[in-house]
């Protein structure tokens, strides 16, 4: 299985995902202030998504 290496992407597409990168921490930290004071299913349920995203990117999985 081959290695997904970012540096063979597109310019355009590793730009895009540069910004993704650097947006992920705010908007989990937005979304979990939002949950400590609207607890839904919803919210929980997308802060464990940006969650599994911010992990994905510091361990360089994306």
């Amino acid at each position: 299985m081959a290695r997904f290496y970012r540096y063979r992407l597109p310019p355009w597409m590793r730009y895009w995902l540069l910004i993704i990168e650097r947006a992920t921490l705010p908007i989990m930290i937005f979304q979990l202030v939002r949950t400590l004071f609207f607890p839904t299913t919803f919210d929980i349920l997308l802060l464990g998504i940006f969650i599994g995203i911010f992990f994905a990117f510091y361990f360089q999985y994306i």
